[in-house]
């Protein structure tokens, strides 16, 4: 085994006493739903896709960027935003997230042309970059580490998880009762009523000395935005198109200038000895591999259950509610018996079961239904990705100062949004490349056999329809499906031949071992 790396000078000291005594229910109530909203809205809007895509006018492919404006500034930026709560104050911070994030919606809710809704979600993911890394930050520092902070997690975790499948369920009510805008609305009220809140029952921490490397969180997030923008750009116009090649090499100059940036930085926004570490590498590799599985799946089967089984938003959207209680028992189960048995076995298992999930719902066709066909597989994918958060959460933060808390916590919840913007891009290249193929013989076959109405409709339109257009929309979903299916079993891999707990760890985890002297 390769031990891990030394913490560098002046961050040795772990988690000292927290900052207000103690954590509280309230405090954590508060921070937990913070972290609801922001997570919540990258699926949310997920059961609304079809509403906004005939609204607004945008293409399947292109649909995706209603997802991803919102992801990439998210994941781009939160490592900015952790460095923001060090050194200005994380509750003032936390505030000032909830502020820009509630703002944003509003301006989502009031869109009427889809650069303005993806400008709007690009400040979203501001909003929430700057909220959610200080949300974790603030656990970690108002909880002791051992069992108090072991239920915290295991609760925040339960959130960032389970918000996924809920945020399905409210999209689908709010889209069903009244239209697809009230999905950035509600967000209003719920903001005002946490900055109200916070004051009264979340301590100020103090701020520390420190800069902003803003050219770094630049680079890296135009970076990932170009990596993302050529994969789809490759979805619609292939691989030898030119913008899409200018893509690609943007994206590795400014990628390759970020690591530049970094290295020579005195305070860089992304602490790169915390990659030396086996375990916390490799649960970020897992994290990027886990998250492009689990945007995917989202993506496409609520695709599936509304244009193929002609689910209503709502109907969708209690669809997916059995997984966000599968994935709150998997992560209660993982933080109860971590301490006992260590964080790799649910690491291993969590991963394996995601990819058995994603496998089996490649079988997903046209004559597929809900309670025979995708049920089981989403309940066994929600089971392992419910083992998966708590663990990661813990290990990804395990014996990381104060000092370093909000970078520590930008750095775990960046891989995770990254992953899912660039999986899902990833992931909509193979149902691009997939549906147009198909979409080939399906017109063959339409032709063959359409009456002479339904050809002059289609010479129109360019558009199959039924139950032609269902064969090559499932024909490019299932193939996504073997994607995300190689995606979480690389995270499986990882989880088996790089993670290796310590006795040191599960020490930690028992709060039987006292914080290191600074």
């Amino acid at each position: 085994m390769t031990d891990s790396q030394p913490t560098p000078p002046n961050t040795a000291k772990s988690d000292a006493t927290p900052e207000d005594g103690g954590g509280n229910g309230i405090a954590l109530a508060i921070i937990a739903s913070c972290q609801l909203m922001v997570v919540l809205d990258v699926t949310i809007v997920n059961i609304a896709l079809p509403h906004i895509q005939s609204a607004l006018d945008f293409s399947t492919q292109n649909l995706s960027w209603v997802v991803n404006a919102y992801t990439l500034t998210f994941g781009g930026l939160l490592l900015l935003g952790g460095r923001l709560g060090d050194i200005l104050g994380r509750r003032r911070v936390f505030m000032f997230g909830i502020a820009l994030f509630a703002v944003a919606s509003l301006l989502c809710g009031l869109a009427q042309d889809s650069w303005q809704l993806l400008a709007a979600r690009a400040i979203q993911g501001i909003g929430g970059a700057i909220a959610s890394p200080t949300s974790l930050s603030l656990i970690t520092t108002t909880f002791r580490e051992g069992p108090a902070r072991n239920r915290a997690f295991g609760v925040f975790a339960a959130v960032s998880a389970g918000g996924s499948a809920i945020g399905l369920l409210a999209g689908g009510i709010l889209v069903e009762w009244l239209n697809w805008r009230w999905i950035f609305f509600v967000n209003v009220p719920i903001g005002l009523l946490l900055i109200l809140l916070t004051p009264r029952f979340i301590k100020e921490s103090e701020p520390r000395p420190g800069h902003f490397d803003v050219v770094g969180a630049l680079t890296a997030t135009l970076g990932m935005v170009g990596l993302v923008y050529g994969f789809i750009r490759a979805s619609e116009e292939g691989w030898t198109d030119a913008l899409t090649l200018g893509s690609f090499a943007a994206a590795v100059v400014l990628l390759v200038l970020f690591i530049v940036i970094e290295q020579r930085s005195r305070q860089p926004i992304t602490p790169l000895w915390m990659f030396k570490d086996r375990n916390r590498a490799g649960v970020y590799g897992m994290m990027l591999s886990l998250a492009a599985a689990l945007f995917g799946m989202f993506f496409f089967l609520t695709l599936f259950v509304q244009e193929v089984l002609d689910f209503s938003p709502l109907r969708a959207g209690l669809a997916f509610l059995p997984v966000s209680v599968v994935i709150a028992i998997g992560s209660g189960l993982a933080s109860q018996l971590l301490p006992r048995w260590g964080p790799k076995p649910f690491m291993v298992s969590g991963a394996v079961l995601a990819a058995a999930g994603l496998a089996w719902l490649t079988l997903t066709d046209v004559h597929s239904t809900y309670l025979g066909s995708l049920l089981g597989p989403v309940l066994v994918f929600g089971l392992g990705m419910g083992f998966q958060f708590v663990s990661l959460t813990l290990m990804a933060l395990s014996g990381i100062s104060q000092e370093e808390a909000g970078a520590g916590s930008g750095v775990f919840n960046a891989t995770q949004q990254v992953g899912g913007s660039l999986g899902l891009s990833i992931l909509v290249t193979v149902y691009g490349t997939a549906s147009r193929n198909e979409a080939k013989t399906q017109a063959r076959d339409f032709l063959a056999h359409a009456t002479p109405a339904q050809k002059l409709t289609f010479q129109k339109t360019g558009s199959l329809p039924k139950p032609w257009s269902d064969e090559v929309l499932t024909h490019g979903v299932t193939n996504a499906f073997i994607a995300a299916a190689i995606f979480a079993l690389v995270s499986a891999l990882i989880a088996v031949f790089v993670i290796q707990v310590r006795a040191s760890d599960l020490e930690r985890l028992q709060g039987g071992m006292p914080p290191p002297a600074a």
